[in-house]
């Protein structure tokens, strides 16, 4: 008989054994903290001070357990890990994802995302659970990029072409995502809302977020197609980007920006596996409208009233 219960202090020992068996739903989480099972992290499933939640079912047969986050700001929240990978074909796989997402329903999430390799085992799972496909990623490994053409690494050049973003450029960047992410993807990758990251002097046609950490660091751009010159700008912040310690970086390349592969494939970039991005929804619509939050002028908004759908349990 299958039982599904959050995870315990007692099973970490479990739990650690699956380390190098979890598949990561979370491709930035992963390349920057590392394993998601790992030692450190492991702990933060089981602290019910942290919008952090693992569950693991129990049957007949083999265990199969994933993780899920929310942050208070977001209107998402993501799944983590499935573990172990020997078991994506797990028959309740399926009702595990679905009491990871109620989960994010109880927090107050109107969506679950996650990421996954278009030929994964998860990916049937996924869709079992409720998740549909709303745009692809690919990570391109930039740690090694060259001149385009030129088989040598560019030097760190002066007359930097790119600025740390302030308050002051927030709106000017905001603008930027407007124009280049669809609006029906907004309600699940919404625009910057602190001044972070880089912009290009180029006007406001470049701008790209950076996420940190001890095992890596990934850059996700959004850049204006009339932008000139992308390729010599990308390799200019890569190469001069401050504190980096050797570690790996990478650029993450979404569907509506596909047009930079093959910038990046010119420059020595390599590329992985394709990845479909998910969303399964919490939250319904109600046609009765309401006011809603100015936007940069030339984007267009329908306005809807967003109701909050708890969670199964």
């Amino acid at each position: 008989m299958m039982s599904i219960r959050p995870l315990a202090l007692l099973d970490l020992p479990y739990i650690y054994s699956f380390r190098d068996e979890a598949i990561g739903l979370d491709t930035a989480r992963t390349l920057t903290r590392g394993n998601p099972l790992g030692a450190v992290g492991l702990f933060a499933y089981v602290n019910p001070a942290r919008h952090i939640y693992s569950a693991i079912t129990n049957g007949e047969g083999e265990s199969v357990l994933g993780g899920i986050v929310y942050h208070r700001d977001d209107t998402f929240a993501k799944l983590l890990y499935i573990a172990p990978s020997s078991q994506l074909n797990h028959p309740n796989l399926p009702e595990l994802i679905e009491n990871l997402a109620a989960q994010a329903g109880i927090w107050g999430a109107f969506h679950v995302l996650a990421e996954i390799d278009e030929t994964s085992d998860a990916f049937v799972a996924l869709r079992k659970s409720g998740f549909s496909v709303y745009a692809w990623q690919r990570m391109w490994d930039v740690s090694e990029i060259t001149e385009a053409g030129s088989g040598r690494r560019p030097e760190p050049v002066e007359g930097f072409d790119w600025t740390r973003v302030k308050s002051v450029d927030l709106p000017s960047v905001q603008s930027l995502y407007h124009q280049i992410v669809p609006p029906l993807l907004h309600p699940f990758e919404p625009q910057p809302k602190s001044a972070a990251g880089w912009m290009c002097n180029e006007g406001v046609k470049c701008y790209v977020s950076m996420v940190n950490g001890v095992y890596g660091i990934v850059l996700t751009p959004l850049i204006h197609p009339e932008a000139t010159d992308v390729s010599r700008k990308l390799a200019s912040l890569i190469n001069n980007l401050p504190d980096r310690r050797n570690r790996p970086v990478y650029l993450c390349v979404r569907s509506y920006q596909a047009w930079l592969e093959p910038v990046l494939a010119d420059l020595g970039a390599k590329g992985a596996e394709r990845q479909a991005v998910m969303v399964k929804h919490l939250a319904r619509l109600v046609k009765e409208e309401q006011t809603v939050p100015a936007v940069p002028s030339g984007a267009r908004v329908q306005p809807s009233q967003v109701s909050r759908v708890g969670g199964k349990k």
